[in-house]
């Protein structure tokens, strides 16, 4: 629990950030020459739309930064098999965050649908929600493409990751209207320990990150509120100590077969659309299937989904929210936030009012010794395809080289900031011992060898 001193800390670091370059202006991954990639359905070939992924400027003032982003992110997106026509588009969006985010001592500022939160390659996060209801003047769904409009009897809102499971593509996002978002923790479903959808199989494509129960989950965005949202993993203690465990969720299901007002707990629908049919209402199809239980242990995070803690970027302290997972790594609600525990404004702005700095990232400057990067090279040995993924959150351009064992440069690919992988094809290539060379802009690398054996 909470020591004196620690509260203390926690007030200095609270109150620092305007004498001082804060997380919340260095953390963006900053790019303006990379373009995006996108699958159509039926191809797994990846096409380029021209569009610059992550964010291209991030200014700040004394108490704001500003974040100018496309919303394109750096790794492949779709394709989306529920019948969404739109890709991912340029949002040219302007983001506003304060650099000394107040708590909100009051009611606290429920979410609502569309952005409430960005993470640091510019995506949006969006809420638990996609729209649908239970109407129980006509015991049907309601809202959403396909639904009759709602008559306002909504008392049981759908849950949007169990009911669009078909329609996210291999990173757990979509897009609406063209803005892409994730309404869970962005890392890739193949890498989930229990994988729940097939869709990388085919459009193969990475998350923001890779979640390492080993150690602390990475800053992956900024809540509308301003406060700061981490991967699933952290301190077990709030004060840092305890070493690394899962964050958990406090929500958990509630132990009914009936719905006041609403279908029973496995009911069966028919719907229509791409993927219309029968379709069971279980337990946990409705936000309000799940109830907040106060716990004790610190590990757990509270009604927002966060908590005040120390975390690598906020040595003295911060409330923080976490994109909360299961034990087998698969999305746990209420997923990142549930209401704002700061006070809240939308952080969608349409310009900068007020002088500021330009902030340059120094990222690619600094060094990094490679050698103690989480880097996996496989399968190895390899048959018809090698697999290159860095296991932390990459936050620079990486290059890579596969040679063979003279030193003849076969091909060269690249891991960009904002994406963990890249994949060598090697089904042209004789059997025998290759390289992987890893390297970046300040000269280091790394050298990896692979056998092909067919």
């Amino acid at each position: 629990m909470f020591t004196k001193n620690f509260i203390f800390l926690l007030f200095i670091s609270l109150t620092s950030n305007l004498f001082s370059q804060s997380p919340a202006i260095t953390s963006w991954l900053q790019n303006t020459t990379l373009t995006g990639t996108y699958y159509n359905s039926g191809s797994s070939t990846a096409i380029g739309n021209g569009e610059l992924v992550n964010c291209q400027k991030v200014e700040y003032s004394n108490d704001y930064v500003y974040v100018t982003a496309t919303g394109i992110p750096s790794f492949t997106t779709g394709p989306f098999l529920d019948g969404n026509p739109s890709q991912a588009q340029n949002q040219n969006a302007i983001y506003k965050f304060p650099l000394n985010p107040q708590p909100n001592t009051g009611v606290p500022t429920n979410t609502t649908m569309g952005t409430i939160g960005v993470f640091i390659n510019g995506t949006s996060l969006f809420n638990y929600a996609d729209g649908v209801a239970w109407d129980n003047n006509t015991n049907a769904l309601c809202g959403g493409p396909g639904n009759s409009p709602c008559t306002g009897n909504t008392e049981w809102n759908r849950d949007a990751i169990p009911a669009e499971m078909a329609g996210f593509d291999c990173s757990k996002g979509h897009p609406a209207n063209g803005n892409y978002h994730h309404h869970q923790n962005p890392s890739a479903f193949k890498l989930d320990l229990n994988v729940v959808s097939t869709i990388c199989n085919l459009y193969d494509a990475d998350g923001l990150y890779l979640i390492d129960s080993t150690q602390h989950s990475p800053l992956i965005g900024y809540a509308y509120d301003g406060y700061p949202i981490y991967g699933a993993y952290g301190y077990k203690n709030s004060d840092g100590s305890g070493g690394i465990a899962r964050i958990k969720s406090s929500y958990q299901l509630k132990n009914i077969t009936t719905r006041p007002n609403g279908p029973d707990v496995d009911h069966v629908i028919t719907t229509t659309g791409p993927n219309g049919g029968q379709q069971t209402l279980f337990l946990g199809y409705f936000k309000e299937d799940y109830e907040y239980i106060v716990s004790n242990d610190e590990d757990y995070l509270d009604e927002h989904n966060g908590r005040i803690c120390v975390t690598p970027e906020y040595p003295n302290g911060t409330y923080a929210y976490f994109a909360t997972v299961d034990e087998n790594w698969n999305s746990a609600y209420p997923y990142a936030v549930n209401t704002f525990y700061g006070v809240y404004s939308n952080a969608l702005v349409n310009s900068v009012s007020e002088p500021t700095t330009i902030y340059t990232s120094t990222v690619s400057n600094e060094l990094i010794d490679i050698n103690k990067l989480n880097i996996n090279v496989f399968p190895n040995p390899s048959t018809d395809l090698i697999a290159i993924q860095i296991g932390q959150l990459s936050k620079i351009n990486y290059n890579i080289e596969l040679t063979n064992s003279d030193g003849k440069l076969i091909e060269k690919k690249q891991i960009n900031a904002g994406s963990t992988i890249a994949y060598f094809n090697t089904e042209t290539l004789y059997n025998g011992i290759y390289l992987i060379k890893i390297s970046h802009l300040n000269g280091e690398s790394v050298i990896k060898k692979v056998v092909i054996n067919r």
